[in-house]
Order: C-alpha cells, then structure tokens, then sequence
C-alpha cells in the first residue's frame, strides 16, 4: 500500500544554496513513513504498547536534485517485501511536475525494547502496510566496506537530549547531520549509503572518523572501542 504526503520546503529545511539539505531529506522520508503508520493505527503508541518498535538498519539514497525553498512536493513510500524480523521500504520525493526528483531504499528491524532484541514481525502490521512492488532504481550493494587504512580521526563528542528519538536513542537523521558536519561545505551529495550498527544513548561519547574516497567519502561514528554506531559513505 502506497502512502503520500504533499509539503512545501521551509526555510527551516535549507542550507546556504536555498536548497533542501540531505538531513531534512531524510526527515521527509521518515515522516512519511510514520504518517502511513498512524493512519493506519498502527504507529508509535500501538508499538509502545506492545513494547515494540522499527529500528532503521540501512539507507541508500539517490538525489537528482535537491528541492529549493518554496518548492511543493510530494513525499511517498511504501513496503515491498517482510522477511524474519526485517522490513523493506521504498521512498520517493516528486516536484510539481510529477518527476522523481529523489528516491531512497530501507531496512528496518523490528525490536523487542524489553530485551534490544529483534522479535518476529507482527501479522497485524505486515497485512495492514501489504506489499508494493519495489521501486525500479539500481541502488547496488547495501553492506559498507571499511578501508583498510586508518581514518583520520576528530575530536570525540558525547550524545545529548535533543539527538534522541520516542525509543530514547540517537535519531538516525541525527546520525546523518553530525556525519555531514566532517564534509566539504560545498559537497554536493548525490548518493548516500548509511549502515546502522548499534544504538547511542544519552551520554554515549562518539569518535568520528573520515576516509577520502576517489568519488566521495566515508566517515564513521565509533564507540570509545572502535565499534562503528553508524557507517556512512557519501557520493
């Protein structure tokens, strides 16, 4: 079942270009997919009750141009495919024209909060979201290999109130923003590839890391063990 949402890009959702940012992009996305779940009666409050919830694994992001403020588009998404304990989602963001203008592919894992375990998928919400043929967008490999030579390392910084979400740890577009503040400020993203590895909470120190890519680059956010949290490469 597809669900859309129409929005006009806000000063608030720019950067210094007039144009919407990667970060509020994601936003755009991850609001989309909650709306579905609220209309569906299935969203934040029913999964809390079941002591529940949709952890984001992975992102892989294709932009053909980033909306400018004033712009109207439309917001959609929809699951095409359940399997264990894992979801997967297509995105996609259209002008007024009706062009694709960004598209996006996900796994989510849905989780046990009791135990920070996955938990078998509830037949409630796979027959409420159904399935949607997947989106036609080649978005190549998922998984993020690490260089074999050591990134160039920056100042650690510890996890505060407000990049936390409703399941009380880092917000995965939070992710996204930190990690843009180690790229060029002109850098333009076209591609993006996001693998979430482990939940930061409130008080969780992060180390970041970066490595110079032929096309691009890829920067992590490490534990004080060198554990990535998040793996993000940016083209």
């Amino acid at each position: 079942m597809k669900y859309s949402f129409e929005g006009r890009i806000r000063y608030s959702e720019i950067g210094e270009n007039r144009r919407l940012t990667m970060p509020a992009l994601v936003n755009y996305f991850q609001d989309c997919s909650t709306f579905q779940s609220q209309e569906l009666k299935i969203g934040v409050d029913w999964l809390r009750e079941r002591n529940s919830a949709w952890v984001l694994a992975a992102w892989q992001i294709h932009v053909k141009r980033y909306p400018a403020m004033g712009e109207t588009v439309k917001t959609s998404t929809w699951s095409y495919g359940f399997k264990g304990f894992q979801g997967f989602r297509n995105f996609t963001m259209e002008d007024e024209q009706g062009e694709v203008i960004a598209c996006a592919n996900s796994v989510w894992v849905y989780m046990n909060l009791e135990d920070g375990r996955p938990r078998h998928l509830d037949l409630q919400e796979v027959q409420s979201y159904g399935i949607t043929e997947a989106y036609p967008e080649d978005f190549g490999k998922r998984k993020i290999t690490l260089p074999d030579m050591p990134g160039e390392a920056f100042e650690s910084f510890r996890v505060m109130e407000y990049h936390l979400d409703t399941n009380h740890h880092v917000n995965n577009g939070q992710y996204l923003q930190m990690a843009q503040g180690y790229l060029p400020v002109d850098m333009e993203i076209k591609k993006l590839r996001a693998e979430y590895k482990i939940q930061a909470h409130l008080g969780d120190m992060l180390f970041p890391k970066r490595w110079k890519l032929e096309d691009g680059y890829l920067i992590t956010l490490e534990d004080e063990d060198g554990k990535p949290y998040v793996i993000v490469e940016v083209k």
